[in-house]
């Protein structure tokens, strides 16, 4: 029972893991189709600043929950309309734009935090369940993870400002003839999505050591998770995250941590084989 019980919760955290990560992902590329190859510098940026604003004696949950995120989120913003409000439309240019990007917040972070590795304590200690140690932080990711679907889902489908968003991602045309500015929802939208990246690394930053480089880390299983997880943006994100978590701890705790990341990349590779179009293209058609 207790390691049935461990188990659940390595499983819960691999899922909240994935959806953190994704989170900010999905916005700019599942919904504004933007290839954003600096996601990872964004959640980097979180990290940095959570540590920042706790050695300047912020609370640490102020620093990760409202901090991190507003700062990464304007950086986005400033981004988004130096650079990125040009090439919409434009996949390849968007995506050369931000590894461009992702070049200059790693060099612009090593300037000013050098390159060594920095990092803070998590604010949870662990907890013993029989003969195994459990990290009680990895409860904390979960909530967290929990509570940004839920609040995703709703602002999604029952504001005004998210189905404003969402029919502008799809028609911008027809959001124009109804009065609303494209241009504004876009920009809107982005900061949204820079601030979500920003909220993951700040809360993934007590569990890793954290350097200029760190964002390398995500990119890849973000990409994976969205693209895998299709069309629906939470329903996809769900689905996605929650295959890649079972699968990856199932193997690291049969064979090895190093096993675990091979079966989520070849999961993927499978998934995205028998499911060009996604888990949502194929399944839970028309959810959100």
């Amino acid at each position: 029972m207790d390691l049935t019980f461990v188990i659940l919760v390595e499983m819960l955290y691999a899922v909240a893991s994935l959806i953190l990560i994704s989170a900010g992902l999905a916005v700019v590329f599942g919904m504004m189709k933007v290839i954003n190859l600096a996601h990872g510098e964004f959640m980097m940026m979180g990290g940095y600043a959570t540590i920042t604003a706790v050695q300047l004696g912020v609370n640490i949950f102020v620093a990760m929950l409202i901090i991190a995120p507003i700062v990464v989120g304007l950086i986005g913003l400033i981004v988004e309309r130096l650079v990125i409000r040009h090439l919409y439309g434009r996949l390849v240019d968007t995506m050369l734009a931000t590894w461009g990007l992702s070049l200059f917040f790693i060099g612009l972070a090593t300037m000013i935090f050098g390159n060594t590795t920095t990092g803070i304590s998590t604010p949870i200690p662990g907890f013993t369940v029989g003969g195994y140690q459990i990290n009680g932080y990895n409860f904390f990711i979960i909530l967290v993870s929990a509570a940004l679907l839920i609040a995703s889902l709703v602002v999604l489908k029952s504001t005004r400002a998210g189905l404003i968003a969402r029919g502008a991602m799809q028609r911008s045309d027809m959001a124009a003839a109804l009065g609303y500015s494209p241009d504004r929802i876009y920009m809107a939208t982005f900061f949204c999505g820079s601030a979500l990246s920003g909220l993951a690394g700040a809360v993934l930053a007590p569990l890793v050591g954290l350097v200029p480089t760190s964002g390398g880390a995500y990119i890849a299983k973000a990409f994976i998770t969205v693209i895998a997880g299709g069309p629906a943006l939470i329903a996809g994100l769900f689905s996605s995250a929650t295959l890649f978590g079972a699968v990856s701890q199932i193997f690291t705790f049969a064979v090895s941590p190093v096993m675990g990341e091979v079966a989520l990349l070849l999961a993927a590779v499978v998934l995205l084989r028998l499911l060009p179009q996604g888990i949502t293209g194929k399944f839970f058609k028309g959810k959100l």
